[in-house]
């Protein structure tokens, strides 16, 4: 079973920048897809950003012109780059993965494994 180890997180202020990383365990057989979720204080998950196996990226409204997926294949590591935070992006993030292509790599129902997340927290 794949595990997905998210870190990364933190407390910063607004304007700041973070980079959170996910481990993956194990390669994942093609095609995939990657994801960072969110889930505010009170609020439901949401979709951040997606990256499938042929390194085609979708993102949320909210976070496109400032949030960044990529991944280092040689490491089994999934990475986002969050430039210019606001404090309405605090929140616990996940990383998760799909053993397939999906028509909504933003839905988390299609997700098949999720790591336990990492807290950030930015204030004003």
């Amino acid at each position: 079973q794949v595990r997905l180890v998210e870190s990364g997180g933190g407390s910063v202020q607004s304007g700041g920048s973070l980079r959170l990383t996910c481990a993956v365990s194990e390669e994942i057989a093609k095609p995939y897809v990657m994801a960072w979720f969110r889930q505010a204080p009170g609020k439901g998950t949401e979709g951040v950003a997606s990256r499938n196996s042929y390194g085609t990226t979708h993102y949320a409204d909210s976070v496109k012109g400032r949030f960044t997926i990529s991944q280092d294949y040689a490491k089994n590591t999934l990475y986002l780059q969050m430039d210019s935070l606001k404090p309405e992006d605090t929140a616990t993030y996940y990383c998760a993965a799909a053993r397939a292509l999906l028509l909504r790599p933003l839905h988390p129902g299609g997700m098949d494994v999720w790591g336990k997340g990492t807290l950030v927290t930015i204030s004003s």
